[in-house]
């Protein structure tokens, strides 16, 4: 078969047996019509798309091996940024959470009486192991530091490095598990939490070890390759 014959007879990505609606707009936006033109994508730069899940991709990659294709193995392309600083490519920018100018104390000074003692707290303990000053990004998250990220497909944006968020139902803690193989052996240690897909989850500071939440903060901060997006 020609180049051009196989080229045609390459099955849609929405036509995959078992795949759902968000994972093909999820593709289709990125560029990815044909399971030809995922061949030699990195399996985190799919992964990392909103609307794609686990079990979906694990069929879209079933059928582009039954036609010889194959995704990588490799990451997403990260690189430490200071905000300001020129982006790489001319990709398009996700519309996400940006840094905001709004003060961090006037926020936590908000919040109710539980969440404000422990928002200080937390303030307190990133600060110490990051040695910068926090920021707003959005109207209730607290980040410190950035990372500017851009995937194979051209989409990039800026993220904070490590943070929290103080919500009423749980605290939200970002960026403790970029190295995941590593971070798993300290989260068996952290306490009582849960864990969503890039975030950790609890009910209060006292269910948690702080030196083992230092100790992913830390790894966290130090870490220029996050292979995983927000919560």
């Amino acid at each position: 078969m020609s180049d051009l014959a196989h080229t045609l007879a390459t099955m849609r990505i929405a036509d995959v047996p078992g795949t759902a609606r968000p994972l093909h707009q999820a593709l289709a936006t990125a560029g990815f019509d044909t399971l030809a033109d995922l061949d030699g994508t990195a399996r985190t730069t799919v992964l990392n798309l909103h609307g794609v899940g686990k079990v979906g991709l694990a069929r879209v990659e079933a059928a582009m091996a039954a036609e010889g294709y194959a995704l990588t193995d490799g990451h997403a392309v990260w690189s430490a940024t200071d905000r300001g600083e020129q982006k790489v490519g001319t990709g398009r920018t996700d519309a996400q959470t940006e840094a905001t100018g709004a003060s961090v104390v006037e926020f936590v000074e908000t919040l109710s009486e539980r969440r404000r003692d422990q928002g200080h707290e937390l303030l307190r303990i990133f600060g110490d192991v990051t040695g910068e000053e926090p920021r707003m990004w959005g109207p209730s998250m607290i980040g410190y530091g950035e990372i500017h990220y851009q995937y194979a497909t051209g989409r990039e944006g800026d993220m904070m490095r490590v943070g929290f968020s103080p919500r009423t139902g749980a605290i939200s803690l970002y960026g403790l598990q970029w190295y995941a193989d590593e971070s798993d052996t300290l989260l068996a240690s952290l306490g009582k939490f849960k864990t969503g897909k890039a975030c950790v989850y609890v009910n209060k500071l006292e269910d948690i070890d702080e030196d083992v939440l230092r100790a992913l903060i830390k790894r966290g901060w130090e870490s220029d390759d996050p292979s995983a997006g927000g919560c």
